[in-house]
């Protein structure tokens, strides 16, 4: 049976290093960094998991069309890996915008930051 396979999309510094505990839990890690690489590399290989943080589009860095960052790769992840379990790390500033996002695609789970190992592991197993 192969290691269920995990996007870590890391877009930022304050994006916590959960590597220890993927290898903990015999999960294989693919870190990107960035959206771009994602979508690139789930035409490859769908994974199982994602993790990655959310950054609202306040203005404009989205064309005014998507919500946040994670917009186009969510969009992509439905065509190549409907089944994957996204799980979004979020700015306790930010988090009021994740569900507009969470409204227009399917979240596993939505944890604040900072983020502790056990709070992840929660929604890993």
């Amino acid at each position: 049976m192969s290691r269920p396979l995990l996007f870590s999309i890391v877009e930022s510094p304050s994006h916590p290093d959960f590597s220890p505990l993927y290898r903990k839990l015999g999960i294989e890690e693919v870190r990107l960094a960035s959206q771009r690489k994602a979508i690139s590399e789930l035409r490859r290989r769908p994974p199982d998991l994602v993790v990655a943080e959310f950054f609202y589009g306040y203005g404009n860095n989205y064309a005014g069309v998507n919500i946040s960052n994670l917009d186009v790769f969510l969009a992509s992840l439905q065509k190549y890996a409907p089944a994957a379990r996204v799980i979004v790390l979020v700015a306790k500033t930010e988090r009021a915008h994740v569900d507009k996002l969470a409204a227009l695609f399917p979240l596993h789970g939505v944890l604040q930051l900072p983020v502790r190992p056990q709070q992840l592991e929660a929604l890993l197993t």
